[in-house]
C-alpha cells in the first residue's frame, strides 16, 4: 500500500470529518490520518473490518442475490457518523464525522478519493484466501 497520509489529512480538513483510515479486509491499518494514534487506528480498523464483513453478508436483504457487491456502510450515532467505503480489492476507506457533517458531500469526496487512488488501494489477500470486493 502506498496511499500517502496527506490524502487522508486533506479529507479530515473538510468540515465535520474527524478521522480517516485505509484498512485491509482482515482489519490491518494501511494508513491513517494525523489526528488519530496508530493504536487507536489499529483498534478501529479491526472493528471496521468486522462491520464491513457483516454489512456485506446482508446483501441478499437488499437484492435477490447474496453476491450483490457491497459499496458502502453508514452508521449513525448521536454524535456523528461512520462511513466505510470499498476502496479497491481487499481495501476499505473509513471516516468518522461529526453529526453536522454534509453526508452527501463527504460520501462524494470518499468516492472521488477512491477513484483517484485507483489500484494504489488494492491489497491482495494473504494466505491464499479469496479477494473480497
Amino acid at each position: 500500500m502506498t496511499t500517502p497520509a496527506w490524502m487522508l489529512n486533506d479529507l479530515v480538513n473538510l468540515p465535520g470529518v474527524r478521522h480517516a483510515i485505509v484498512l485491509t479486509a482482515d482489519g490491518l491499518v494501511d494508513v491513517h490520518s494525523a489526528g488519530i494514534t496508530r493504536d487507536a487506528a489499529d483498534k478501529f480498523a479491526a472493528a471496521l473490518a468486522g462491520l464491513q464483513s457483516l454489512s456485506r453478508s446482508t446483501a441478499e436483504f437488499c437484492a435477490d442475490s447474496p453476491h450483490a457487491p457491497w459499496r458502502q456502510t453508514l452508521v449513525e450515532f448521536d454524535t456523528g457518523y461512520l462511513l466505510t467505503t470499498a476502496a479497491g480489492t481487499g481495501s476499505y476507506l473509513a471516516v468518522s464525522c461529526t453529526s453536522d457533517v454534509d453526508l452527501p458531500m463527504i460520501s462524494h469526496r470518499l468516492h472521488q478519493l477512491v477513484d483517484r487512488l485507483g489500484r494504489e488501494m488494492t491489497n491482495p489477500p494473504r494466505n491464499g484466501t479469496a479477494p473480497r470486493p
